[in-house]
This record gives C-alpha cells, structure tokens and sequence, in this order.
C-alpha cells in the first residue's frame, strides 16, 4: 500500500490530529460518571497525563504538586536540576535572555557536569513532600541513574531518547541493554521515543512497563525540521496500539503506550486516546501553568545539543495554576485548560466508559474539523495576529 512519489519510491499516507475527528456514540455517558483513569506498574492514577522531563515544566514541587492532583510528572536527570545546586538561579536567566541570546546560553548552561549527588537528593527531595518520584536520563546514562534514583526511593524510571530502538549500533560508546536493564531495574521502566510497529513490539520484549511514542511533534521540539524525521501523531500511535494488542495476545501481558508530543489542546489529548493511547505525555500546556519553573519559556530536550540544537526555547506564558489547566475552571476557550474536564466529556458524548472504551472510538478523516463554519473566529485570530 502507498502512493507512488516517482518511479520506483512510493510512501505511505500518515496523519496528524489536525486531520481527523472523533465521532460521537450510540449512547451517551455522564462525563461526571466516566473512568478516566490508568495503571502504570501496580499503581493506578486518577489522570492519564504525564508532564513532559523538560526542564521549563518540571522541577521538585511541580513533580509534588501533579502528583498530589492524580497525575505524573517527570524530572529530567539530564537537566538543570542536577547540574545546579540553586536551579532557579539558572532558569530566571533562561527566562530573561533575549531571543537571539536564548539558544547559545542554554548550551552554555547545560555545558556544566551532572553532579549524581544531585540526583538522590531530587528523588529524595519529592518523597519527603509527597510526591510520586518519576525520573528521566537517556540510555547511555541510564544505568548508573537508574540505581542511584531506584536507591533513592524513585518510583518510575523513564529511558528516554529522540529515537530509542533495542537494536542500537555504536563502536564509541557502550549501548543500552534494555533486557537486562529492566530486569535489574525493581521499578517501572517507560522506553521512549519510538513511532513504528515493529519497533514498538521489539521494545515491549524488552520487559518495559510502558513506551513513549512520538518523534519531533513537541512545540518547542525542531528534530522534524533539522532531520526530517518523524510521523505524524495519529498514524504512530495507531501503528503502536497495533503492536500493543498484538503483544498481549501473543504474551499475556499489557503494556500501556503513552501518545508524547504534540497536543497543545484538550481535543488533541482526546483524539490521542482515540487513536490507542493509555496515557499522554505533555509539555506545552503544562509549561504555561504558574508552577512551571520555566516562568512562562518553553524548551526543548535537544536544545542544549553542543552542535546541532533540536529545539528552541519558546514563550508560552503563564495562564493559569496547574489545577486550573488538569481540572478547570478554563479561562480560555482555546481548549488549553480544563484538560480533564475536555477529556471526561469527549468520553461521555462518544459512550465510552473508560479509556479502553474510548480506544475503540470511530475515527473519521477531516481536514476541515477545525475551519468549517468558523469564518468569524479565523478572522479574530488573523486580527489578534494569532
């Protein structure tokens, strides 16, 4: 199956959430009577949302604070938060630098080592507040990471890379053996980031407890434009789900897939779900939240890169508290907060019970879903310069 793009190559039609819609049920639910929630490892959350290990989203008390709402939020062990004994030191200057000073200072700050003192004492630091400890580093590191926050009291251990496979080549360094790691490992692993069906099914060998599934849809993420790769967020998380169902029935076991990237809305989050995903992952949204440690800038895992930066810092500003964006109530009516609320309601107007229900949803192609009648609303936008 393709299309022919000349003589002897053809590719595949994918699609992004701005081309497809959900269709509403048979029956409808009260959103207030739906089961929104997840299980990850032995535990259950009350929101399927996970905040993205980025550096302008999460710090200790963000980490606490999600928590404590139901959901999940990652720490980046590659990060500012243990490099720097005072990371807010570091962000205000983040926050202040001018766009054209933004991208070289945060390689220049990132250039400082990884103090592992640091690492305990975050994982700790979370603990002793409450919170659920979740933590992210990418494989060549993760070893070593992983048994120091495991030692630590960490609860979920994210390996996460721009694309991860398990068979990765390389004569300089050391490559990740997942088997073996999440094996040793006596906690969740989430392995990320993939987009395909086979590759999905060789991680799930892995033993891993959940994936990550997106490459270069994020917002403050430009790897899709600096290497070109990537597939739209519907087709990979169809592709995924595919790989899921077919591992449980051949194994046994379920393992969730968590959609990462590229929703900027709740209908996009909800569209996500639809397509197969357990849970979601995201930055953005969270990044505009007035707990964000970013102070209203955004920016991306691979900006910090030495000589090929994959991200640029953004402005996202600041719109609300983190409760206000998870549970409402919205001030915008641009479907950036409420996210929860957004999601119980898609699930109760297409009759689905619980997210497994809202997986089977029917999907239709419709690049027009977003401009169909809203002639008036372009036109403020385009008059707001948005």
């Amino acid at each position: 199956m393709g299309m022919w793009l000349g003589r002897g190559r053809k590719a595949r039609r994918s699609y992004g959430f701005d081309e497809i819609a959900l269709v509403p049920g048979n029956v409808t639910i009260n959103p207030n009577e739906v089961d929104s929630s997840w299980v990850l490892g032995k535990k259950k959350f009350r929101v399927p949302i996970i905040a993205s290990a980025m550096d302008g989203v999460v710090d200790v008390n963000f980490a606490v604070k999600m928590s404590k709402l139901g959901g999940i939020a990652a720490l980046n062990l590659e990060g500012i938060q243990t490099r720097y004994d005072r990371p807010e030191d570091i962000l205000k200057r983040i926050a202040h630098a001018t766009p054209d000073e933004a991208t070289k200072l945060i390689q220049s700050v990132y250039k400082a080592p990884i103090k592992e003192k640091l690492i305990g004492k975050r994982v700790k630091e979370i603990k002793q507040k409450g919170g659920v400890a979740c933590v992210s580093s990418i494989p060549q590191r993760a070893e070593r990471f992983g048994k120091i926050a495991q030692d630590s009291g960490c609860d979920v251990f994210i390996v996460q890379s721009t694309v991860t496979t398990v068979r990765h080549i390389s004569s300089e360094y050391k490559t990740l053996d997942f088997h073996k790691f999440c094996k040793t490992m006596k906690i969740p692993v989430i392995i990320g980031n993939c987009v395909t069906y086979q590759t999905t099914l060789e991680l799930m060998e892995t033993g891993a407890a959940a994936l990550l599934i997106g490459i270069g849809p994020g917002a403050a993420c430009t790897s899709r434009g600096v290497l070109g790769i990537g597939v739209p967020q519907v087709t990979a998380i169809c592709d995924a789900a595919a790989a899921r169902d077919f591992y449980i029935k051949k194994y046994g076991r379920y393992v969730p897939i968590i959609a990462d990237g590229g929703m900027s809305t709740g209908g996009d989050i909800c569209k996500a779900f639809a397509c197969g995903a357990d849970a979601v992952m995201v930055g953005s949204a969270f990044a505009r939240t007035k707990e964000a440690p970013g102070g209203g800038y955004h920016w991306g895992m691979a900006t910090p890169h030495a000589n090929l930066p994959r991200g640029t810092r953004i402005h996202v500003g600041t719109t609300g508290t983190l409760e206000e964006i998870l549970y409402g109530p919205a001030k915008l009516d641009d479907g950036s907060q409420n996210l929860m609320g957004a999601l119980q309601t898609c699930m109760g107007n297409v009759g689905a019970q619980n997210i497994n229900e809202l997986q089977l949803t029917e999907l239709v192609i419709a690049p027009s879903i977003k401009t169909e009648g809203k002639i008036f609303q372009q036109a403020q936008r385009v008059g707001m310069g948005k």
